[in-house]
C-alpha cells in the first residue's frame, strides 16, 4: 500500500480542485490548470474528483485524493459510494481514495466497513474517511480507514451547522469535531470544512491537524467574488 503519501502530505496544504456543472470551470482541463497553479504555490496535495483526476495527473506532479460524486436514485451517500467508483478512481491515478465513510445506506446494501476493506485489499490504496461526526470518525478507524476529515460535518442532517466557540464563525469550520476527533483516533485527521483564510489554517494545526484541505477559498471565484459582494452591500447598508 503507498502509505508513504500519507506522510508526504503531512503539515501542508491540500488544495480542493472541484467545480460543479454550470459553473464556467467546469472542465477537465481547466481543474488541471487550477492543480498546476495549486503546485506551483506549494501545496503538498489535490483533492479531486473523476472525470478531472485524468487531466490533472498530466500536468501536476502532486499526490491526489480522488474522489467520484455518483447520485443515485434513494441515497444520500454520494461520494465514491461504490467499489466501482473507487476502481475508476485508482486507475486514473489518484494515491488515496476518499468515501463518505456515514453510517447512510449504500448501493447494493454494501456497509462502510465493507467498502473500506476491499478498496484496501483489491486496490492496495489508503483509504480517507469524509466524516461528519466524532463517533463517524472512531468508527472509519475501527474499519481501516488510513486519514478521517471533517469533510461532512454541517453537511448530514444530524451534525453541527456552524462553527464551534474555538472561533470559528456561523458557517466556520467545526473546530470541536476537528478538537475532539484528533484527541479520539490515532490516525491522521485531516481538517476540511469552511477553512477560508489563513488564520484558519494556523488554527487547524493549533488544534492538531495532520494537514489541511481548502477548496472554494482558493478555487471558486464565484464564491470568492460573492464574498467581497455582500461585505460591499453590508458596508452601503450601514
Amino acid at each position: 500500500m503507498k502509505a508513504d503519501v500519507i506522510q508526504q502530505i503531512e503539515g501542508g496544504l491540500v488544495v480542493s480542485c472541484q467545480a460543479e456543472e454550470g459553473e464556467p470551470f467546469y472542465a477537465p482541463e481547466l481543474m488541471a490548470r487550477f492543480a498546476k497553479s495549486a503546485e506551483l504555490g506549494g501545496a503538498v496535495g489535490i483533492r479531486a474528483k473523476e472525470p478531472d483526476i485524468r487531466a490533472i495527473r498530466e500536468i501536476c506532479s502532486l499526490p491526489i485524493i480522488g474522489l467520484d460524486k455518483v447520485y443515485l436514485d434513494g441515497f444520500d451517500v454520494y461520494i465514491t459510494p461504490r467499489i466501482e467508483d473507487a476502481q475508476r478512481i485508482a486507475d486514473a491515478g489518484a494515491a488515496i481514495i476518499a468515501l463518505d465513510c456515514t453510517p447512510r445506506p449504500r448501493p447494493g446494501g454494501v456497509t462502510m466497513e465493507q467498502l473500506i476493506r476491499r478498496i484496501k485489499q483489491e486496490l492496495q490504496l489508503p483509504v480517507m474517511a469524509d466524516i461528519s461526526t466524532l463517533e463517524e470518525a472512531v468508527a472509519a478507524e475501527r474499519a481501516g480507514a488510513d486519514l478521517v476529515a471533517t469533510t461532512l460535518s454541517g453537511y448530514t442532517p444530524y451534525s453541527r451547522k456552524t462553527g464551534g466557540p474555538a472561533g470559528g464563525p456561523a458557517g466556520g469550520p467545526d473546530w470541536d469535531l476537528l478538537r475532539e476527533t484528533v484527541r479520539a483516533v490515532d490516525v491522521p485527521v485531516i481538517a476540511e470544512g469552511h477553512l477560508s483564510s489563513p488564520a484558519d489554517a494556523q488554527a487547524a494545526f493549533d488544534l492538531g491537524a495532520w494537514a489541511i484541505v481548502i477548496g472554494a477559498a482558493i478555487t471558486r471565484p464565484i464564491a470568492l467574488t460573492q464574498r467581497f459582494v455582500e461585505a460591499i452591500g453590508q458596508r452601503r447598508h450601514s
